[in-house]
């Protein structure tokens, strides 16, 4: 049944995939949602589901909703950052254990 539900997941939905480089050391993933002026990344997307591939050898997927909550959260609790090219975006810091929580 999992490998059934896997293989729809990626045939049928929408899945936005980001690749962190600093995740393995940091622990923590930058999810954008703000940049050069106007909302973007996770605040714009129209993707089901956010995929993060860590260390080229790592994926975790979860659902958009679900990332979009740890992202408010964490702007409530003032973890965000400046990120991105030239530190124009900025972004929450979400832990690695909170997305698969």
């Amino acid at each position: 049944m999992a490998e059934g539900w896997l293989a729809d997941l990626l045939q049928s939905q929408k899945i936005e995939i980001k690749r962190d480089f600093k995740a393995s050391r940091t622990g923590k993933v930058f999810v954008e949602f703000f940049s050069r002026g106007k909302p973007s990344g996770i605040d714009k997307t129209e993707a089901d589901f956010w995929a993060f591939i860590i260390d080229g050898e790592t994926v975790i997927i979860l659902p958009t909703d679900k990332l979009k909550a740890l992202v408010e959260e964490a702007k409530e609790k003032g973890k965000t950052v400046s990120g991105g090219d030239k530190n124009t975006s900025q972004g929450a810091l979400i832990k690695l254990e909170r997305l698969v929580k």
